[in-house]
């Protein structure tokens, strides 16, 4: 996630953000972003499409974030601002090709009631919603970090001077749509349903980064400008629970650097910039910093055995855990560089790194957004969480940071958490089967995340029916908001599993849904390489912050529909794959045409 937006003024008085990035498909060359210029003629078309929407002039648009997308366009996120201040969840993300001109908008909702009339409970009009704030951004800060020191107590320390951002929180609720009236609870579709503004509130959304002694607290808060009240707050911290020779992979190859006499785990081949110029492995050495850069006298590294704590982290025995993140970094990267064009975590190539031996016996691996990088613990319940499926989990964070940056909090922080379980599938079926070519392969990941970490034999995540770890729902309901993102990542997991491998009919197995009622009940799916297409595709150049089960539906299906076409049956594929997990209504699937009878052989009569 981004620690801080800095906004830059331009003469024309909009605003333009810095830059992040991302892509789908096979990419051709493109600018690494746009220019000041062109992000100002951009956003003066976007305004042109004001008055159609019934926006006044005190809507216009905030370019946020760029990043290259397929055949030299681009994908350029447009926050939503209001007098100035970016409304919170809302943007437009528009795809512009070389010339300038718009392709295509995918544009949030949350704006529209501002400046047009009611919305708020009490029915009071926004037409002078005030902008000008009645507490400063101490104050909200101090409620902030208030708010985490009740929870960890007093020894907590900031890792990173707080901020604070003004701008317009729109405060959700969800409604029935008018033919859902009447239905039970237990009987609502995702598409029965709609968030829709309750109201607005001027706040700060505060960033804190503490840490209480080895374990880092990273919140996103959201306080009232008017009187300091915590209206809204979330964690983000992106984390999972929980020739080298690897733990997990037997003797691998990995990139390393040879430099004054010794040889570093530093990958030449991979990424440019970032911290420490290339892809590169710390070592923590049990603590919660990062550490220095993993050196060795040969270029052999590790003895592929589980790190014995109180060890040395960089002997033979220390050095596995270094080799298991790099071989995950190496993967991660060749996967989403050689079959979709995406380069490094946040499309533009920028080396990130991964530090192990994080803490002691510490549970836990995650993404930070503080350095764009990933953290591993050795594990005392699991095994070192090294493992391939869980760096690609890490790293897919970086790239939906980058990209949709979808909230971690409800809906969007479900499918935030499934995207990550997805592209961890993803790359470990690619690194299976050797980590070469440009589709995923069709076989050798296992639909399960963690299932290697695990010493109990039982894995974190089931792809396929997420109720197995008894906390993960398989399907939509109005819960679903209120789950950990842990959990509510279930559903979309089970979507994805659907649509790459199918379902079954029977009603006793785990591969069945009771939401598919039309033809064949057991739905047929498409791959996993097509699959992951067509979700990467949606997660970054149509999703917005705080895309829900429904819109990721929508967004899904336009995504099929411009990769494989209207009556495709990959978008008649995720219409079911969705329907299954009690978003929208199934769909009968297109019958295949048989093919011509053959011609019947002749009898030697007829010669």
């Amino acid at each position: 996630m981004k620690l801080q937006t800095r906004l830059l003024a331009t003469t024309l008085g909009i605003l333009i953000v810095s830059t992040c990035a991302a892509a789908p498909t096979p990419m051709m060359s493109a600018p690494a972003t746009q220019s000041a210029a062109a992000s100002a003629a951009l956003v003066s078309k976007l305004a042109q499409g004001r008055m159609a929407r019934g926006l006044d002039n005190n809507h216009s648009f905030a370019v946020a974030q760029q990043h290259p997308g397929v055949q030299g366009t681009q994908v350029v996120r447009a926050a939503h601002t209001y007098k100035g201040l970016r409304v919170f969840g809302s943007e437009s993300v528009v795809v512009v090709d070389a010339a300038g001109a718009i392709v295509s908008e995918s544009p949030a909702t949350r704006r529209l009631h501002l400046g047009r009339g009611p919305a708020n409970r009490l029915g009071a009009a926004t037409q002078d919603f005030n902008v000008k704030p009645l507490v400063p951004p101490k104050a909200a800060i101090d409620a902030a970090v208030g708010a985490t020191l009740s929870a960890t107590g007093p020894e907590a320390v900031h890792i990173l001077p707080p901020t604070a951002e003004l701008l317009i929180y729109p405060v959700m609720k969800m409604e029935r749509l008018p033919g859902a009236v009447n239905k039970l609870e237990g009987e609502l579709n995702a598409l029965d349903v709609q968030e829709v503004v309750d109201r607005y509130e001027l706040a700060y959304l505060v960033r804190t980064r503490m840490q209480r002694g080895d374990h880092p607290h990273y919140h996103d808060t959201v306080v009232s400008a008017r009187d300091a009240r915590i209206i809204d707050r979330w964690s983000a911290l992106q984390n999972v629970v929980g020739v080298g020779k690897s733990q997990y992979n037997g003797e691998v190859p990995i990139s390393t650097t040879f430099s004054d006499g010794s040889y570093r785990m530093l990958d030449p081949e991979r990424g440019t910039g970032g911290t420490y110029g290339a892809m590169a492995i710390t070592n923590a050495n049990n603590s919660s910093k990062a550490g220095d850069m993993y050196t060795n006298a040969t270029n052999t590294w590790g003895d592929g055995k589980q790190y014995i704590r109180g060890g040395s982290t960089t002997d033979a025995n220390g050095q596995t855990a270094a080799v298991n993140a790099m071989w995950g970094l190496m993967n991660t990267y060749d996967a989403l560089k050689n079959v979709l064009g995406w380069q490094s975590l946040d499309g533009k190539n920028t080396a990130t790194y991964i530090a192990v031996h994080v803490n002691t016996a510490y549970d836990n691996a995650y993404y930070s957004d503080t350095c764009r990088c990933m953290f591993i613990g050795d594990g005392s319940s699991f095994t070192s969480l090294g493992s391939i499926d869980v760096i690609g989990h890490e790293m897919g964070h970086g790239v939906t940071a980058a990209t949709s940056d979808l909230v971690y909090s409800g809906e969007s922080g479900g499918l935030n958490e499934s995207s990550s379980d997805i592209g961890g599938e993803i790359v470990e079926a690619y690194a299976r089967a050797g980590g070469t070519g440009d589709q995923i392969p069709a076989n050798g990941n296992d639909w399960m995340l963690g299932s290697e970490i695990a010493r109990d034999g039982q894995p974190l995540r089931w792809m396929y029916r997420p109720s197995k770890d008894g906390s993960s729902p398989d399907a939509w309901s109005t819960s679903l908001r209120r789950l950990d993102v842990h959990y509510s990542s279930g559903p979309n997991n089970r979507m994805f599993y659907f649509l790459s491998q199918g379902s079954k009919a029977d009603a006793a197995g785990d591969y069945y849904s009771k939401y598919l009622v039309k033809s064949p009940q057991a739905m047929t799916g498409i791959g996993i390489d097509a699959a992951f297409r067509i979700w990467f595709k949606a997660n970054t150049t149509k999703f917005t912050s705080s895309t829900n089960y429904a819109d990721a539906r929508a967004r899904m299906i336009e995504a099929a529909q411009e990769l494989y076409g209207a009556a495709s049956r990959e978008a008649v594929a995720v219409q079911r794959a969705y329907a299954a997990i009690n978003v929208g209504a199934d769909v009968d699937e297109p019958v295949p045409a048989e093919p011509p009878s053959p011609e019947p052989a002749l009898a030697a009569t007829d010669r």
